[in-house]
């Protein structure tokens, strides 16, 4: 949603790059593409104004003007100010002293009410070892009773549901016997699933402030459709002034709308966004950074988010029994029966496109991890399943005549497998040195790494044994020659070990080999 927003900003801070000091009209042209970028994004013009006004005060201090990286200091700066706009800190949820805690959902009719409330009661249930309880409170939309239903049968968890909706019923009696429900089930959670209309209405909200003063919620959450531009904070602010409601759950944030919203909704209303509903999967529901969300929207990644999915995602005695084959017998214990395991476990992640866009610089990739097929990782499943026990143990076996066999049992080429197979050797290698605290093979200090640091292990051997040069009969000079240490990367540069030798952060390269599998041909 935010991809358009980061091409914009990315070009105004390429323009600051090699910059000694900026003046005043760099800061003019550069304030003026962020608030290009962000009109672009559909934010709302009250918050591109304060936006614009903080970043130039600031910008145009001395702040930057003293500093050695002009183009760095006013990336910090616009990404404080963008922390600022989306809510500041991280808010968590308020549970009521004494269970339960009731959490009313509010919104118009299409935001994603019903499923989200399926999202968030899995999300308590199993990240907050919550038991919580839906309520069926919605019984104008067709239907609506029975999906909430289906959801909760999924997400694992009772739905209340005394009424059949579909148009029968009193909402604000079914939210009253909910409550007795509750207590009686001892549920330390109820979550109110509410109408919603087309559009704002009184009906509407005589109805949601019945409910809120029957049940006395501790949290009201106004779910929005993230994709619905400029009418999302004009519908927030009639909602807040007719409902009221202590924070925002924006959903469809996986569209491809401008996400304008997301920025503008919590500066306007003055409510936090707390949650972000990303898919349609029940899985697909996350706490709302908004550090993070300014760091992904900069380009810069979210690292502690993928941090945090790998924890739930790998299991960490599997993990330390891989590490310790890895560093045995030069991680020749660890077979494609690892590879395998290892594989699945960064599925459970999530989509690798999501799992790569996470990661600082990808938004340079955009296009290869748009286009990038997932049933690739299918194929190499299927390849491995279709060899032998003995082959996964030992693929030094597999020969021609394997090859020919695995190929037409998996349904792929001949080139497939064996192309599997020399990946695996590669990663093998590079795993095992890594694991044995030799680091990452190929780059400056770190040998043998496919695709890092000039090419490759084959290439980085050859150029070493082309680059054996006699030394001078200066001591002098001599000692100048053998001292081939990269200079420290300067403020705002990365490391000679990942692509440095003065290289901006932000012109960072993927290994060619990643680059290879999300389809990057480019010749060069």
């Amino acid at each position: 949603m935010f991809d358009t927003l980061s091409d914009r900003l990315s070009t105004a801070f390429k323009n600051l790059r090699g910059k000694g000091k900026l003046t005043d009209a760099d800061i003019d042209a550069t304030t003026r593409e962020i608030r290009i970028a962000l009109l672009e994004a559909d934010v709302a013009l009250p918050v591109v104004k304060e936006f614009i006004a903080a970043v130039r005060d600031r910008a145009s201090g001395a702040e930057v003007r003293g500093g050695l990286n002009p183009a760095q200091q006013v990336i910090k700066i616009v990404n404080e100010e963008l922390v600022n706009i989306l809510g500041g800190e991280t808010r968590e949820l308020r549970m009521a002293k004494r269970p339960p805690t009731v959490i009313m959902l509010a919104g118009l009719q299409g935001a994603g009410k019903t499923t989200l409330a399926g999202k968030l009661a899995k999300w308590l249930k199993e990240a907050k070892h919550q038991t919580p309880m839906l309520v069926a409170a919605d019984l104008q939309r067709p239907n609506a009773v029975t999906q909430l239903q289906v959801v909760g049968d999924r997400a694992g968890v009772p739905v209340f549901a005394p009424e059949p909706g579909n148009g029968v019923g009193d909402p604000v009696d079914v939210a009253r016997k909910a409550m007795d429900e509750a207590r009686s089930k001892q549920h330390s959670v109820v979550i109110v699933d509410t109408a919603g209309r087309l559009g704002v209405d009184e009906v509407l909200m005589k109805q949601a402030a019945d409910i809120r003063d029957a049940v006395t919620p501790d949290e009201i959450l106004f779910v929005v459709d993230a994709m619905i531009g400029q009418d999302a904070v004009t519908t927030a602010q009639a909602f807040l002034d007719g409902v009221g409601f202590d924070g925002v759950v924006l959903s469809k944030l996986d569209g491809d709308a401008r996400g304008g919203a997301a920025l503008s909704i919590a500066q306007v209303t003055g409510r936090q966004v707390m949650f972000a509903s990303n898919g349609e999967k029940l899985e697909d529901f996350d706490v709302f950074h908004p550090d993070r969300m300014a760091s992904r929207i900069l380009g810069m990644g979210d690292v502690m988010s993928l941090i945090e999915q790998a924890e739930k995602s790998f299991d960490a005695e599997e993990a330390a029994k891989t590490a310790a084959k890895l560093q045995k017998r030069g991680g020749k214990d660890f077979t494609l029966d690892d590879f395998l395991a290892q594989m699945q476990s960064v599925r459970k992640m999530g989509p690798l496109t999501k799992i790569f866009g996470m990661l600082p610089g990808a938004n340079q990739f955009k296009d290869q991890l748009e286009n990038f097929d997932e049933r690739e990782i299918d194929r190499i499943e299927a390849v491995i399943h279709s060899m032998t026990p003995a082959e996964r143990t030992d693929p030094n076996i597999i020969n021609g005549s394997r090859r020919a066999r695995i190929a037409k049992g998996s349904g792929t080429e001949v080139a497939t497998v064996s192309g599997l197979v020399e990946r695996f050797f590669e990663a093998r290698k590079m795993m095992a040195a890594m694991a044995s605290g030799k680091g990452m093979p190929g780059m400056p200090g770190m040998p043998g790494m496919p695709g890092m640091g000039g090419g490759g292990a084959r290439k980085a051997k050859q150029q070493q044994k082309k680059g054996k040069k006699r030394g001078s009969g200066n001591p002098a000079k001599r000692a100048n020659q053998g001292n081939t240490q990269p200079a420290p990367p300067q403020p705002g540069q990365l490391p000679a070990a990942f692509g440095g030798g003065g290289q901006d952060a932000g012109d960072f390269q993927l290994p060619d080999d990643l680059r290879k599998m999300l389809g990057d041909d480019d010749k060069k």
